[in-house]
């Protein structure tokens, strides 16, 4: 059990990285839900069913807002497209926590990343009533090459969405199906649905009852057992 809230703590810390939308020449404010899969997955049914199955992205101007919830565990990440900085809220069994990224922690974790290449592709896909465009990602970290397929489309957003994110941080629209993987696991994300609608300012702010920590200071409270 242990275990499995470790892995899945990380992976929402990761989630900084998560691509969103950001105003662009036509600005979009409202909610993108994603439906998330698990390919070849290695854990059990009992595992993968404490695993998050829909993200939400929500947008309102220059921030976007990431929902992700889980067995006893909620996450939210809040991004500042304007001034390139994030924020990363974990709700884990009522302990709240709140993780901040500046922007030069954010270059330094993007230049540690293996370098990636983007290619181009013909090929579209309509995904949540949008044409989007297929894009194939290699990354080559220290010899090992990984691919990611992803669809993107430049209605619902630009480039800028999608600065904090090593792998399509050269993609100039709003990914709506795309990859996140790590040594565990592979969890693909694909938009069921865009809603336009007007949001409140307050979801784009950090709740004074989160307490401000960092990711290492999360792993040591988190990370001490096995199972």
């Amino acid at each position: 059990m242990r275990k499995i809230l470790l892995i899945c703590s990380m992976f929402m810390v990761a989630l900084l990285c998560i691509p969103g939308t950001a105003m662009s020449g036509k600005p979009f404010e409202g909610v993108i839900t994603y439906k998330i899969t698990y390919p070849d997955s290695k854990f059990s049914e009992s595992q993968l069913a404490m695993f998050p199955k829909v993200l939400t992205v929500s947008v309102k101007g220059t921030k976007s807002r990431t929902d992700l919830q889980m067995s006893g565990m909620n996450t939210v990440e809040i991004t500042d497209y304007s001034d390139k900085t994030s924020v990363s809220l974990l709700n884990m069994m009522g302990q709240k926590y709140a993780i901040k990224q500046t922007t030069a922690e954010i270059e330094a974790k993007m230049a540690s990343e293996g370098k990636a290449t983007v290619e181009m592709s013909d090929e579209t896909k309509s995904i949540a009533g949008y044409t989007c465009k297929k894009v194939v990602v290699t990354v080559n970290d220290d010899g090992a090459k990984s691919t990611y397929e992803a669809y993107y489309t430049s209605e619902l957003g630009s480039k800028l969405a999608n600065f904090n994110n090593p792998l399509y941080k050269d993609i100039d629209g709003a990914l709506l199906e795309f990859l996140m993987k790590n040594q565990e696991v592979t969890m693909k994300f694909t938009a069921t649905s865009v809603e336009k609608k007007s949001l409140v300012a307050k979801d784009f702010e950090i709740p004074s009852d989160y307490t401000l920590t960092t990711q290492d200071e999360l792993k040591s409270k988190f990370g001490g057992g096995n199972e």
